[in-house]
């Protein structure tokens, strides 16, 4: 299928061909029949894409500091690697659309197949022939609204939640600052409602469409007087700021127009800086309107499909957009006058030249159009010609997941090795798999995971998905013979881990390991070496400064991403039990309080050994990032080694000290740990135990047991076979 995308970092806007995404429990794959392309949003985006490295570095200094504190922290050449890539991403753009359904995901009972849908959501309803929308970004359209009409729902509905946030009243008297297509639909909406509207705007010709609409407007030179006569010297009741600029102006004129104690409300991007001597002297209301409505932004009601309970939030962002196309539907205006420009799919790139103003050409309403055939639902592609197979023992790669770390670390890896034919890569979306397979030389590129796990020609599987998917996908590609590389972690609950290595218990299982790389690090096996040849336990002390994750993150969804022990305190627990060689027979744990803020990230973690070793992990999520992430202190029999955020090691014996450093990069050994991996496949040889994989997941659901309960936990022995 064809998608619309942006590359940040050359700024070319393209449309590419794309797998047709896949379908997910409680989302429609929908085939549009049209889209509303953002002046706003998307020209933003655009434009910042277009500017220089430099221009970027101006517009983003924020990000700029990150980038410095990482350079820091990781070395020159890792934070420039990772922005680069940072850069490379394509961007899905889009965000209002209108189509049919053609496939209903399980547990989506009030959205059939043939349905007529407005759809919504930045990274859902994109350009893109096909689209994978949530239930609560679904709206049916009534009966005598056309699509590209519905296509207008999204927007619509922004400009229908400021209007509301104001509280109007049959007969308020509002004015509308900015008469773009935000604008003329808060007036539309409005005169609905039963309020007197009049509209502001600089430019004339959007004043001329606002009175041939029948809506009373008048230039920006003329709104003090204009207003006065208007509400006969009362002031506006309300005041809806749609315009979009970085000047105070609107928000200036917004207090001088308005009464006293009125409501100004503003819902396109402008200046903030209050004038507070008029905002002080009417007492006005001032309220930012966020988006479309309750919900926007929240990944439980979007993402999960969550509703919110009618009585208690009567207007939803989805019930938002209903009530928008009801308007529609009742003929109380009408947005067809409204479309300035049409353009299909393929010459997408030119609407963004006319929002960007390389034509010179005024606009308002732009839509992109599709074709209304149905095309082939593929969610593959191919990318490259296929290398030869040159024997049965010949290595054939797919890859699950092509998020950020694959991206960033694990893709970069593989690129880097000739010993295996890198056969497909799967993204949900399909979107990333494209640019992925393009960028890293894979065959092709898939939004259906089943073709990874099922095909035939495919060996090794590399799982890179989210966390609540990989004991599922483990055990569906160890079943079909395929030996597996899992980023950890393996598990997020004990029933998940018992079902994969009940898999592996069978005579011929195909090869696991786990993304464990930091034990493969050069500077780790050189620690390791160091206090191997103490005959006296250890006592190490590993301190992660893991930085603040926000509440809506998925890691902490037990459900999705385990929370961020098991989902990433395995790591750090597997790097004892490396340096131990044994695994820990009993866990205690404690946690500072989260007061509303943590969700048991702030954790200290003891470990013993049935050598005497002990192991204190300090996992944290308040200290400040641009600080070194991990320091590892182990003490031994005289001995002491000190490893800093994998970028130097000092090790102290009688007196006499020896240090190694990485200058320009970290290396927490991921390349060693995918060789090694290559490596024991052909050996059939696992590189990590697999009493070592069982034994640091167990620990890290032991540690949360320990949390809840406030006791020790003790763990059992298991072999190394």
């Amino acid at each position: 299928m064809k998608q619309l995308l942006q590359n940040l970092r050359d700024g070319k806007t393209a449309v590419v061909e794309v797998p047709v995404p896949a379908v997910r429990p409680g989302t429609a794959l929908v085939k549009t029949a049209a889209s509303l392309v953002s002046a706003g949003t998307e020209r933003m985006v655009v434009e910042f894409a277009e500017k220089s490295l430099l221009g970027k570095a101006k517009a983003r200094p924020d990000l700029v500091l990150q980038m410095l504190n990482k350079a820091r922290r990781e070395g020159v050449l890792s934070t420039l690697e990772a922005a680069f890539n940072r850069l490379d991403q394509p961007m899905p753009l889009g965000y209002s659309s209108a189509g049919t359904v053609v496939t209903v995901g399980e547990g989506l009972a009030s959205i059939q197949p043939g349905d007529r849908v407005a759809c919504a959501g930045g990274g859902a309803a994109v350009h893109a022939e096909y689209s994978v929308i949530p239930k609560n970004l679904l709206v049916p359209i009534p009966n005598g609204v056309d699509f590209e009409s519905a296509a207008f729902a999204t927007i619509g509905a922004i400009s229908l939640h400021g209007f509301r946030l104001a509280n109007p009243q049959i007969g308020s008297s509002v004015t509308i600052i900015g008469l773009g297509l935000l604008g003329l639909l808060a007036a539309g909406i409005a005169r609905a409602a039963g309020c007197t509207v009049l509209g502001l705007d600089l430019d004339p010709d959007r004043v001329n469409l606002a009175r041939k609409l029948g809506i009373p407007a008048c230039l920006r030179t003329e709104a003090e007087t204009t207003a006065s006569a208007f509400t006969k010297n009362r002031g506006f009741d309300i005041a809806l700021i749609c315009a979009d600029t970085p000047s105070n102006d609107p928000v200036e004129l917004a207090g001088k127009i308005t009464r006293d104690k009125g409501q100004v409300v503003a819902i396109g991007a402008v200046g903030l800086q209050l004038p507070r001597k008029i905002f002080y002297e009417k007492e006005l209301n001032f309220q930012v309107s966020r988006s479309y409505g309750p919900g926007r932004y929240d990944p439980d009601y979007e993402e999960k499909g969550i509703d919110y309970p009618y009585s208690f939030v009567r207007w939803t962002e989805n019930r938002n957009m209903a009530a928008f196309l009801d308007l529609l539907a009742q003929k109380q205006f009408d947005v067809q006058p409204l479309i300035s420009h049409r353009f299909p799919i393929h010459d997408a790139p030119q609407a963004y030249e006319l929002i960007t103003g390389k034509h010179k050409e005024a606009y308002l309403g732009v839509l992109l159009t599709y074709p209304s055939e149905l095309s082939s639902v593929s969610p593959m592609i191919k990318i490259a010609t296929p290398t030869l197979v040159e024997n049965d023992k010949s290595l054939s790669l797919g890859v699950l997941g092509a998020g950020n770390y694959a991206r960033a670390v694990f893709l970069p890896v593989i690129s880097k090795t000739s010993q295996i034919h890198k056969h497909s890569i799967a993204s949900a979306s399909g979107l990333s798999a494209v640019h992925s397979a393009r960028k890293y030389g894979f065959q092709y590129a898939l939004s259906d995971e089943n073709e990874v796990l099922n095909a035939s020609e495919i060996n090794v599987v590399a799982i890179l998905t989210r966390h609540n998917q990989h004991a599922r996908q483990v055990c569906t590609a160890l079943n079909n013979g395929k030996h597996v590389y899992c980023e950890k972690p393996l598990a997020i609950n004990k029933s998940q881990l018992d079902e994969i290595f009940q898999t592996l218990d069978r005579p011929g299982a195909p090869l696991l390991t786990v993304g464990f790389n930091r034990r493969f690090a050069p500077l780790s096996i050189r620690l390791e070496q160091f206090t191997r040849e103490s005959a006296e336990p250890l006592n190490i002390s590993y301190r992660v400064n893991a930085g603040f994750l926000p509440e809506s993150h998925w890691l902490h969804d037990p459900q999705e991403g385990g929370g961020r022990i098991i989902g990433e305190a395995c790591h750090f627990i597997d790097y004892m039990i490396f340096l131990v060689g044994e695994l820990p027979t009993k866990v205690i744990a404690q946690s500072l309080p989260d007061a509303g803020k943590y969700h048991q990230d702030n954790v200290t973690v003891l470990l013993s050994f049935p050598n005497g070793s002990l192991g204190t992990l300090h996992y944290l999520a308040n200290g400040d990032k641009s600080f070194p992430k991990e320091r590892i202190e182990v003490f031994s029999g005289g001995k002491i080694a000190v490893l800093n955020d994998f970028r130097s090691l000092e090790l102290i014996d009688q007196g006499r000290r020896k240090q190694m450093r990485s200058w320009f990069r970290q290396d927490k050994g991921h390349t060693a740990a995918w060789n090694a991996f290559l490596r024991a496949v052909q050996e059939h040889l696992p590189p990590i135990p697999y009493s070592h994989l069982w034994g640091s997941a167990a620990a890290s659901f032991a540690v949360m047991t320990s949390l809840q309960t406030g006791s020790s936990i003790s763990l059992p022995k298991i072999s190394d076979s």
